[in-house]
């Protein structure tokens, strides 16, 4: 029991919350009134949750040796010595073999998109997560391929504005991940890529991915073939944006990522359902 506590643990369900964007082609394309294709959205969400769960466990096998030295990374259970590399990879191969079983049985580009996902964060996890830009680059991409796979999972067409507001959203985490992580780990050099980057390299990223975000979903929602007033809701994801930006100038030193800085804050909660009920209200009753 204790094994399989703590390779639950090591799959990270916090994490699934970053899968939930599969959902978004689902909510744009006014489908969620459609019983069937949200079971299908749902039957993607969680095959996904079985690839990432893949991913990370690999992702930990890789970088064994450096967690053991990271001050909070140690007390995972691989690198604390809870279970072996050898359950840890063996629990990996099943995850990743059932996810992309269920996605060619889902329907075939579906598990074309899990395979990519699964190939794309192994490259990550062995050598562009040491390549500077490329790592934020990839990052951003796994989201996109997100978002796409929940699109082909419920045989839906996708806005190239959606991709772009994804990838570029995306990115803007992923530079202020690495923002975090150059004040907390830059001193124990446990990420390679750190030593490439500069603080004032990343916020002069961080804001050219905050502007790109802000206009492709300014864009999106103005050319919605649904209603143009979705455009009302650009100011709650402007709110959501800075305040994010805000908490995280506030804590910096702190190893979180948005997942964690979200599940912790209720205020960028409140913002997201603020954001979907009056996108709902939008959708299904502005013509």
């Amino acid at each position: 029991m204790n094994i399989l506590k703590n390779l639950f643990i090591s799959m990270r369900p916090r994490q699934w919350t970053k899968n939930l964007v599969l959902f978004a082609a689902l909510f744009f394309v006014k489908a969620f009134t459609d019983l069937e294709k949200v079971l299908l959205a749902t039957e993607a969400f969680i095959l996904f949750c079985l690839a990432s769960s893949a991913v990370y466990l690999f992702n930990d096998i890789a970088d064994l040796p450096k967690d053991r030295e990271h001050p909070l990374k140690k007390l995972r259970p691989l690198a604390a010595g809870k279970i072996s590399k050898l359950t840890a990879a063996m629990a990996a191969a099943i995850l990743a073999a059932a996810a992309i079983w269920g996605g060619f049985y889902l329907n075939w580009w579906f598990g074309v998109t899990v395979i990519s996902y699964i190939l794309l964060n192994i490259a990550y996890s062995l050598f562009l997560k040491n390549l500077i830009v490329l790592d934020v680059f990839t990052i951003a991409i796994g989201f996109v391929i997100r978002v796409v796979a929940g699109a082909v999972a419920i045989s839906v067409p996708f806005s190239s504005w959606l991709i772009l507001c994804t990838f570029f959203l995306a990115l803007f985490l992923a530079i202020n991940k690495r923002k975090s992580e150059l004040a907390f780990n830059a001193a124990s050099g446990n990420r390679q890529v750190l030593g490439n980057y500069s603080p004032a390299f990343l916020d002069q990223m961080s804001m050219v991915a905050l502007s790109a975000t802000i206009i492709s979903y300014t864009f999106y929602t103005f050319s919605s073939e649904h209603s143009k007033l979705l455009m009302l809701t650009v100011p709650i994801v402007l709110y959501g944006l800075f305040k994010y930006l805000f908490i995280i100038s506030e804590s910096r030193g702190a190893d979180d990522g948005p997942s964690d800085v979200f599940l912790r804050e209720t205020s960028l909660q409140l913002t997201v359902l603020v954001w979907i009920a009056i996108s709902v209200f939008i959708l299904v009753y502005a013509q």
